[in-house]
């Protein structure tokens, strides 16, 4: 496929391969990932997560000492490649070693400004090439338009949306990424948190970032049909004893209905649905918004821990 430029004359990266994490136990991890809906495949002491109808592997799950990101792979065009792993080098970005037990060792490793680890390598798109029709959520006339609460089928996420991380320095952190591997603003609050899609066609952001005291992993985001199924998940994972979070909601930027549940290790998994979409080569009618405007429309209120960075030394 030919190189799609961005306006400032940068390439850019497609996708999200997949993100690796480490946490400090894996048959924990493989409990809670269980009941977000997740196929959990156990393979040489790591997990391996697949969502709803694919056989792509879209987390890695390693034993560590806490949790933490262990690397972020991400996919670019052939003919995009070089000059991607050019632009990552004028923009500061330190060559890096593989990680030995990573899926594959190809492609350009480096780090990122905040030490970061991240893969840069030939892939397959999974981002989406459109925004997909609303499910409509309701029956046709003179038939229920909800199943009743025993009929349920268990919620399993289709894909992975975004991924959002603690910056030390957003401002820096988004320069960088601009520069690099090509990605654009979409929306943020100056200072505070950044929204950022792919040029090749996204999600309204990709990969976010929240000012910390420190670098460390907040949340990823996974798509579902429907807010109906939005709240289905919230419910799936109340039974199964994960009750804190947020939601359910509709967030300002992005749109996307959400809801958030806590993990084990005080990070987040959302089941999202409904998000905006930017088209391949098109321009985003984005902003700084106030604070206020950057969280949610609608929706519970935001719990005290929810911007609580536990990898930094404040929170240990």
């Amino acid at each position: 496929m030919s190189t799609t430029i961005t306006s400032a004359g940068v390439a850019g990266v497609h996708s999200i391969d997949h993100f690796a994490l480490e946490v400090p136990q894996l048959e924990e991890a493989k409990e809670f990932l269980t009941a977000f809906g997740f196929q959990v495949e156990e393979n040489k002491s790591q997990l391996l997560l697949r969502a709803a109808g694919s056989d792509h592997v879209w987390v890695r799950i390693f034993a560590g000492t806490r949790k933490r990101l262990a690397y972020l792979s991400l996919n670019c065009f052939k003919d995009d490649f070089s000059t991607i792993r050019t632009q990552i080098l004028e923009a500061g970005g330190r060559p890096a070693e593989p990680r030995s037990d990573a899926a594959n060792r190809e492609g350009f490793w480096f780090e990122d400004p905040d030490g970061n680890l991240l893969q840069l390598k030939v892939g397959p798109k999974t981002s989406p090439n459109f925004k997909p029709p609303l499910n409509p959520g309701n029956g046709l006339p003179r038939l229920r338009g909800a199943n009743a609460r025993k009929d349920a089928e268990p919620i399993r996420p289709m894909r992975l949306s975004h991924v959002l991380m603690f910056t030390p320095d957003i401002q820096r952190t988004v320069s960088f990424y601009e520069r690099s591997i090509g990605v654009r603003l979409s929306d943020g609050a100056e200072g505070i948190v950044a929204f950022m899609h792919a040029p090749h066609g996204s999600d309204h952001h990709m990969i976010a970032f929240a000012q910390g005291s420190a670098k460390g992993w907040h949340h990823s985001a996974w798509d579902v049909p429907d807010i109906n199924h939005v709240g289905l998940g919230k419910m799936q994972m109340q039974r199964a004893g994960y009750s804190k979070g947020w939601g359910v909601g509709r967030h300002v930027l992005g749109s996307n209905y959400f809801h958030y549940v806590r993990d084990p290790w005080g990070s987040y998994w959302e089941y999202s649905a409904d998000i905006d979409f930017v088209a391949p080569g098109g321009r985003w009618p984005g902003g700084n918004h106030p604070p206020d405007d950057s969280l949610y429309l609608w929706g519970p209120d935001v719990p005290d821990y929810f911007f609580e960075n536990t990898e930094s030394e404040a929170s240990k």
